[in-house]
C-alpha cells in the first residue's frame, strides 16, 4: 500500500497532468516487478544531456524500463533508439511517439506499403539525431548489443555507434544494467518475470574525447573507429558488472575502415 500510495504522491513536475497520469498507470507493474539500485547516480546528471545505455534481454523491458526511468527522472523523457516498425504498431506506436523517439530503419518489412515508408525515411542519418537530441539539451537510450540478446550470461559484442555519439556529442554515458532474477536459477531470460535494474556511475572519456576532437575533420577514420570502439567497449565492461553478464569482447581490436563519414546508425547501433 505504501508503495502505491508513493507511485501517486511522487512529482512528476515535467508532465502534463494527463501524461503523468498515464506514466503513473504504466509504473504500477513496475512496483512488483522492478527492484532499483543506484538511483542516486541518476542525481549526478540531473537534467543534462546524457547517454543511457542498457544491456538488452527480451521485448519486456523495452517498455518497462524506459517507464521506470521517466518517473526516476520526474517525467523527463529520454529519446530511445528503437526500431522504425514500433512506431507502426497501434496503441504502442502512439505511445513511442510521446518519448520523440529516434527511430532505426535497417530493418526490411514484409508488407510493401510499410517497406515503402521505411526507403524514404532511411535516408536519414539515425546518428546524426542522436547527436542532435543531445545538442538540443535532450537525453538518449541506446542498447550497444544493438538487438535482443537472451543469453543468461554472456554479452554480445558492443556496436561502435555509442562510441561515436559519446565523442561527437561530448554527453556522458551512465551504464545501466538489466538482471533479470531468475536467469541464474533457470539457465534463460524469461520472457517475463522480475528484473533488478541498477544504475552506475557517469562515464566521462575526457583522454578518448581529446584525442578525438584533435584529428582533422576529413580523413583518419581509422583512427576515429578505434576510439569510438575503445568507449564503446568501456561502456559494456561497466554493463557487464551491473547487469551479472560476462562480457567477452573486450580489449583493443584493430578497427575497420570506414569509408563513408556519413554512415548511419543502422550500421554503427542498431536496435
Amino acid at each position: 500500500m505504501n508503495r502505491l500510495l508513493e507511485l501517486f504522491r511522487t512529482p512528476l513536475p515535467h508532465l502534463t497532468a494527463g501524461k503523468a497520469l498515464l506514466l503513473r498507470m504504466l509504473m504500477f507493474p513496475n512496483l512488483f516487478l522492478i527492484r532499483v539500485e543506484g538511483a542516486s547516480h541518476l542525481e549526478a546528471v540531473g537534467g543534462k544531456p546524457c547517454i543511457f545505455a542498457f544491456n538488452h534481454n527480451n521485448a519486456f523491458e523495452s517498455l518497462f524500463v524506459p517507464v521506470l526511468l521517466f518517473y526516476l527522472r520526474g517525467g523527463r523523457t529520454v529519446s530511445f533508439v528503437i526500431d522504425w516498425m514500433f512506431g507502426r504498431l497501434p496503441v504502442i506506436g502512439w505511445m513511442m511517439n510521446l518519448i520523440d523517439p529516434v527511430y532505426v530503419h535497417h530493418k526490411r518489412s514484409t508488407m510493401p506499403f510499410l517497406e515503402r515508408t521505411r526507403l524514404r525515411e532511411a535516408s536519414s542519418s539515425s546518428r546524426g539525431e542522436c547527436i542532435g537530441r543531445l545538442a538540443s539539451g535532450k537525453s538518449i537510450g541506446i542498447f550497444p548489443e544493438g538487438t535482443r540478446n537472451p543469453d543468461p550470461s554472456t554479452l554480445l559484442k558492443a556496436k561502435p555507434g555509442i562510441g561515436y555519439i559519446a565523442l561527437e556529442s561530448g554527453a556522458p554515458v551512465l551504464p545501466v544494467g538489466i538482471d533479470f532474477i531468475a536467469s541464474g536459477k533457470r539457465n534463460r531470460v524469461p520472457s517475463i518475470g522480475r528484473i533488478v535494474v541498477r544504475f552506475g556511475r557517469p562515464m566521462q572519456f575526457e583522454e578518448e574525447l581529446s584525442n578525438y576532437r584533435s584529428l582533422p575533420a576529413e580523413g583518419q577514420r581509422v583512427r576515429k573507429s578505434e576510439l569510438a570502439r575503445e568507449v564503446a567497449e568501456q561502456v559494456m565492461l561497466s554493463i557487464s558488472v551491473l547487469c551479472g553478464k560476462v562480457y567477452p569482447h573486450g580489449g583493443r581490436e584493430e578497427s575497420e575502415s570506414i569509408t563513408n563519414d556519413n554512415q548511419t546508425m543502422e550500421a554503427l547501433c542498431p536496435s
